[in-house]
Order: structure tokens, then sequence, then C-alpha cells
């Protein structure tokens, strides 16, 4: 279902992370706190990096994890910026990144060919083990998640070095959109979800997912 949709959303990430606008601010900070341009442009690329190494291994044998218990336990969702989770990945994305631009570019532009040649043949429902949760996730779902980071890393790009943030194809954005609110539901409620996007006089402050 979302395989070819998946493959969309990261050709924009790297479309966007090859601008000359985050070449020329690389080690600036960015609009996402605690990261740099390059840092952030590198979290942006494992999106499509980390993918061909995840997809070479066995086929897990354990029974894929329903999203939201995915998101229940992962140990970054809803921490501060110091949490420890949080400053690994900042310093997965600024090693991935520390080779500069144009090496940067190469790479992603490299995995998603490889990509474009396997995801396609992939089974959708197949269990794909996260080495960085030890939990399994459907490989659709897997996309899921990249597409929806993707989304949200490519407006905190855009953001960082005055571009326009990209707009993604209904194929993408309406399932982003449905996990962003399903997560906003689990966190905050569903009169609060509702209210937030409806009732502006009885809105809450936030309805954020993450």
């Amino acid at each position: 279902m979302h395989r070819r949709a998946y493959l969309d959303a990261a050709a924009i990430a790297v479309d966007l992370i090859a601008d000359p606008s985050v070449a020329e601010r690389w080690a600036e900070p960015s609009a996402l706190a605690a990261f740099t341009v390059g840092g952030l442009a590198g979290h942006l690329g494992r999106q499509i990096s980390m993918l061909p190494e995840v997809l070479a291994r066995p086929v897990a044998d354990q029974a894929p994890r329903d999203l939201m218990a995915h998101y229940g336990d992962v140990a970054w969702l809803g921490q501060d910026v110091d949490a420890p989770a949080n400053v690994a990945i900042r310093a997965q994305s600024d090693e991935f990144a520390e080779v500069g631009h144009a090496q940067v570019v190469e790479r992603i532009h490299t995995d998603l060919a490889a990509l474009r040649a396997s995801v396609p043949e992939a089974a959708p429902d197949q269990a794909v083990l996260l080495p960085w949760t030890g939990w399994a996730l459907t490989l659709d779902d897997l996309l899921l998640t990249r597409m929806m980071e993707i989304a949200v890393h490519g407006d905190d790009l855009a953001v960082s070095v005055d571009l326009p943030t990209p707009a993604f194809p209904p194929q993408v954005f309406t399932p982003v959109l449905g996990l962003l609110t399903a997560l906003a539901v689990e966190r905050h409620g569903q009169t609060a979800v509702l209210r937030g996007l409806s009732r502006r006089e009885r809105a809450p402050e936030t309805i954020s997912a993450l």
C-alpha cells in the first residue's frame, strides 16, 4: 500500500537535501532545537539510507507490532531534547552528516536508486525487524513511519534554510495525516483532537502528536 508512496516521499526529501541552500547553511543552527542544518539533513537522509540495510536482513521471525503499540514504547516520543534517546538520535544524524553535503547527497541518491529496485518487489505485510527497537513492524507500517519522518523533518529543514515546505502528493500526505491524528488522539484524547480541528473557541493549547 505504501511502497510507491514512500519512494515518492523519499525523492522529495532527496531533492530538498540537495538544494544549495542546505549546503550553504550546513554548519548553522536549524529550526529544530539542538540540530544544525547538516545534522537535520542527516536525520532526514537517514530515513532513506537506513532502509537498504534493514530490508536486507532476513524476514523477522516475530509477529509485527501494531503501530500504536510501536509508538507507545519508543523512547523518544514526547521527550525533551536532552533525553538520552534524542541525544542518541542527534549523534547518529551528525555522524551521517559529518562527511559533508556533497557526499550525503551522493549517498542518498545511491540508496534511493537501490530502494526503487527493491521496495516495489517486497511483500507489504512481511515482518521487518527494527534493530534500534528490537521488535518488528510490517514493511507497510515501517514505510509509513518513514513517510511521517520525511514530512515532518522536511518542513523543519525547509524552514531552516528559508525554502518552501515541500508539498507531498495525496498518497503520501493522507496516510501521514492519519498517523499523526491517531497519535494525537492517543496523547490528548478524542475530544481534544476534535475541538482542535473544528472548534477554535474550545480548542486546547496543543494537539501535537509528537
